[in-house]
Formats: structure tokens, C-alpha cells, sequence
């Protein structure tokens, strides 16, 4: 009787974005029209710059997406300030297309962590003191330093 035949199989870690030859091109391309879109929308009015995003390149298309009509119309006004920009930032862009969606919402800035108060300090300090295992009572006067940090 044979041995059924053993499979190899390669285990990786994890690993950076970047460093996936799939995905790499990707994380460049989306940093590079991130860059761009920044560079671009510094210089529109403050007010249209928060309703719109540049939504890509494609050949000669330059694509912006506004959060509703009305500030498609604004964009639409300045196409050929932005054209003229795109160019002198190296987009051989000579189309200005403005499509009406959504945009997302802003990333959410994480919640403060609340602080410890000094009277629970001191009373971690006082209950790590009675405590005989060394590396709890560690833990806790570690924990007792962060109040009011």
C-alpha cells in the first residue's frame, strides 16, 4: 500500500500592503491620487474643497465627485483653473468630468480615554502593597502610574 502524497504547502505571515505584488500597485496608485487630490482641492474655495473628492484619472478624464448638485455646478465652474492645474502638476487631463454622490463621511476621531483619578491611583497602590505576587502587584502600581497622564 502507498503513502498518499504529501502536499507543501507554504505558510506566510502577515504581511504590509505594499509588499503584496497584487496589491502594491494598488497602495501606490491610491496614495499617488490621494496626494493629488489634496493638491488640487488646496486650491478651491475652502467651502467647495469640503464637498468634493477627485475620483480618478482616466486617460484624458480628470473625474470629481461632489456631494450634490449644487457644488458639481461650483466645480464645474472652475474646470478650466482645475484643468490648468492638473496640467502643471503633470495629468495630461483635458476633460473635467463631475459625477453627484455621496461622499464619505469623515474618519471619526477615537473617543479620550478617561483618566484615572488620584484617589484610585492610591488605591491600587495600596492594594498592589498587600499583594504577594511580585508581577501583579507590578501590573498594578504600572497602573496606578497612569493617573493623571
Amino acid at each position: 500500500m502507498q503513502s498518499p502524497p504529501q502536499q507543501s504547502r507554504r505558510v506566510r505571515g502577515p504581511q504590509s500592503v505594499a509588499d503584496c505584488s497584487s496589491l502594491g500597485g494598488l497602495f501606490t496608485k491610491a496614495a499617488a491620487l490621494g496626494k493629488l487630490d489634496q493638491q488640487l482641492r488646496q486650491h478651491l474655495l475652502p467651502t467647495l474643497a469640503e464637498h468634493v473628492r477627485l475620483g480618478g484619472i482616466h486617460g484624458e478624464r480628470i473625474v470629481f465627485v461632489a456631494s450634490s448638485a449644487t457644488w458639481a455646478s461650483r466645480l464645474r465652474m472652475e474646470q478650466t483653473a482645475i484643468l490648468r492645474l492638473a496640467r502643471t502638476l503633470g495629468v495630461g487631463a483635458r476633460i473635467l468630468i463631475v459625477k453627484v454622490a455621496p461622499l464619505p463621511a469623515p474618519p471619526v476621531e477615537p473617543a479620550q480615554r478617561p483618566t484615572l483619578s488620584a484617589t484610585a491611583a492610591r488605591h491600587l497602590r495600596a492594594a498592589a502593597a498587600s499583594i504577594p505576587d511580585p508581577e501583579l502587584r507590578a501590573r498594578l502600581i504600572a497602573l496606578a502610574a497612569l493617573a493623571g497622564s
